[in-house]
């Protein structure tokens, strides 16, 4: 491997804490965002390319990054989506039969400040006590001031909308167009994985924008609607809830993901609450109320809705919750067809546990 020149760098939390580290590939810069990490140990590019990631700084639970290279179809997204990469070891060599560029090549594609050589242990065990928080990540390390002074100024995410960053501009199709059944999607952050889940199951599904409008969607004349995983606090969507009350008043089949779980219990007025770190990563427990069954889990959230109000809620049952925090994992309406998750079934790598989920929908379409 031939010598890779790596500039000082650093990280900077919004609390004024540093870490300190080296630049990848000798790239210089700055990115800000919210700071969070990610246990899983496989999948560092799907998550790089995860629209729920978007505007966060990524770090890697994983020591080693890089090592089994990158491959042009395993991606949930046309670009990267994080705001920057911290981890403790940086692959610039890789091994893998079907890997098509380093993971630095991908990196520089796509433009991305990474920073490698941290102590991401000590790193994620601050995060763990003290927070998810904005924070910097920079090579400028002798302007620690002026970092400050600009972090001061990055928008918290609580009260964030983001959807709309991420979200298509035009809707388009997936699948087969003679597929069985046709389902509508929301794209409040949309992974390709799920598309991949739906057209599996015989369906044909029409992607629309953040901000599409029920009669928008129902002149498509789907079989069933689907809310998208995304970024951001999901209280500022008012168009996708609207949409949701729409669809919930003709009690027509309804699932949501993430950001759309979310969306689905404000819509029934459940309030959201920003989560201390949230779920990232591909080994989380959550237990099936319905069946008594555990499920290994991937997920990636930072909000989650309120257990004591859905708990009161008449028309709502909790169907599944996560084993750690006994947060609300998942819900379905007793008088609708709709049910909702919070975490990841289409999980790409990860646990396939849940993919069941895909399956219950088309049920409840064929209903």
């Amino acid at each position: 491997m031939k010598y890779k020149k790596r500039d000082k760098a650093l990280i900077l939390l919004a609390d004024g804490t540093i870490f300190y580290g080296k630049s990848v590939g000798g790239k210089k810069g700055t990115s800000f965002g919210e700071i969070c990490f990610n246990t899983g140990m496989t999948g560092y590019q799907e998550i790089f390319t995860d629209p729920s990631y978007y505007g966060q700084l990524m770090v890697a639970t994983n020591a080693h990054i890089g090592n089994y290279g990158t491959n042009v179809d395993e991606v949930e997204s046309g670009s990267i989506k994080i705001a920057g990469l911290i981890c403790r070891n940086f692959s610039y060599e890789y091994s893998r039969v079907n890997a098509d560029a380093s993971l630095e090549e991908f990196l520089n594609k796509n433009n991305l400040l990474a920073i490698s050589d941290v102590d991401t242990r000590a790193l994620v065990s601050y995060i763990r006590d003290h927070g998810a928080m904005n924070a910097v990540i920079s090579t400028d390390v002798d302007n620690i001031d002026a970092l400050k002074a600009q972090l001061a100024d990055v928008p918290d995410m609580n009260g964030l909308e983001l959807a709309s960053k991420v979200s298509t501009t035009e809707p388009y199709y997936y699948g087969d167009e003679n597929a069985t059944y046709k389902i509508a999607a929301l794209d409040i952050g949309i992974k390709t994985n799920i598309l991949r889940n739906f057209a599996q199951r015989d369906a044909y599904i029409k992607v629309f924008p953040y901000n599409t409008s029920f009669e928008e969607m129902s002149a498509w004349n789907p079989d069933g609607y689907f809310l998208s995983n995304g970024p951001g606090d999901p209280e500022p969507l008012h168009e996708a809830q609207a949409l949701a009350k729409e669809i919930l008043e003709r009690n027509l089949p309804l699932f949501g993901i993430c950001l759309g779980h979310q969306v689905i219990a404000l819509a029934n007025g459940i309030s959201t609450y920003k989560m201390h770190n949230g779920h990232r990563g591909i080994n989380h427990p959550v237990k099936n109320l319905l069946t008594g069954k555990g499920e290994i889990t991937s997920q990636n959230h930072g909000f989650a809705i309120n257990r004591e109000e859905t708990e009161n809620h008449p028309d709502v049952e909790i169907t599944h919750v996560h084993l750690n925090d006994n947060t609300v994992a998942g819900i379905r309406m007793k008088s609708k067809n709709c049910f909702s998750v919070q975490y990841h079934p289409e999980a790409s790598p990860g646990p396939h546990d849940a993919a069941y989920l895909f399956d219950q929908f088309i049920t409840n379409i064929k209903k």
